[in-house]
């Protein structure tokens, strides 16, 4: 399902208890008048923001003052209550615009990011997304969300059931000028620290004559650490090669060995995931996908054990800035 949410103007009481747009995500705040700085919204109301974004799973703050990226990067102290944290283990291309705040994913504008969980194929993930659009697209370039209770709820039990009892597996192959380097992903070009990471992280490493091959088994369904409901949270689906639309599949599959591609899921025990499951679970996500057509300095807050979120193509010179807060094994 696709909704796109409009917001009328609310009363100032309305605007602190957050207002409900069609569609499940997210809960909106607005600003009670425009000259009203976010820092300072956060801090009065912070209660009842992270009471909805535990609730709803995401947040929208429009229509404030947010001073830039540094008022962005304000924002993520006020509401998580720690700065923001560095990106590791990088699996798409993203560019540094101040400290922890960074572009979000620089893919052509043409493509289509599927929906996601960010970074649930490691040991360690941030608990909550940020977001703050800086420019608009002139057309599309939504950031669609999707509950993943309601994706954990839509799959078909013997599949869940095979994923928990099983677990799914991610290879992650860094080829020399081919996607992100593995210098970029570990923040290090020795490879000693690389291994020492991996070894603290459950992965497995092997230096290939491509570069670097790394293996992980990671739960597929996690309980959330402070509601304890259950939600399907991985990279299955955004990491098969069947998600690749299919002029860039079969690129690939012309230049790797299936072994050798960029990422790839398995089952835990490193048997192929058929291609009509993962259809299955990329429908699922669809069926629970939400959207919103951005407006310059929105704030987009995400819990990144509740929601997924994705990115439409668009045209146009589309910014949005991303911070990530609060670690969580879950």
């Amino acid at each position: 399902m696709t909704v796109t949410t409009q917001a009328s103007s609310p009363s100032t009481a309305a605007t602190a208890r957050g207002i409900d747009l069609p569609g499940h995500l997210p809960k909106v705040f607005l600003a009670p008048d425009p000259d009203a700085e976010i820092g300072a919204y956060i801090a009065q109301h912070r209660a009842g923001i992270r009471a909805a974004l535990t609730e709803r799973g995401a947040v929208l703050l429009r229509g404030f003052a947010v001073d830039g990226v540094d008022g962005f990067n304000g924002s993520v102290h006020a509401l998580s209550g720690t700065p923001p944290l560095t990106y590791a283990e990088r699996s798409s291309p993203r560019s540094t615009i101040k400290g922890q705040v960074y572009t979000s994913t620089d893919y052509p504008a043409d493509e289509e990011i599927f929906l996601h969980n960010e970074n649930s194929y490691q040991s360690v993930w941030p608990q909550t997304l940020y977001f703050f659009c800086i420019e608009p697209a002139h057309t599309l370039g939504a950031t669609p969300l999707a509950d993943i209770r309601a994706v954990h709820a839509a799959i078909d039990p013997e599949v869940r059931e095979e994923f928990t009892r099983r677990r799914w597996r991610v290879v992650r192959n860094f080829h020399e000028d081919f996607g992100v380097p593995w210098q970029q992903a570990f923040n290090t070009d020795d490879k000693e620290r690389v291994a020492a990471y991996c070894a603290s992280k459950g992965i497995d490493v092997e230096w290939t004559a491509g570069g670097l091959r790394t293996t992980a088994v990671r739960d597929a369904v996690h309980r959330h650490p402070v509601t304890g409901e259950t939600v399907w949270f991985n990279h299955i689906t955004f990491f098969h090669v069947s998600t690749v639309a299919p002029d860039v599949r079969d690129g690939l599959l012309e230049i790797f060995a299936p072994e050798d591609l960029p990422t790839n899921s398995y089952y835990g025990d490193g048997a192929p995931i058929p291609d009509d499951v993962v259809a299955h679970l990329r429908q699922c996500y669809r069926d629970a996908s939400t959207r919103f057509d951005w407006e310059r300095h929105d704030v987009l807050v995400v819990d990144n054990m509740l929601a997924a979120h994705a990115r439409e193509p668009f045209t146009g010179p589309r910014k949005i800035a991303v911070a990530m807060a609060e670690p969580s094994d879950g």
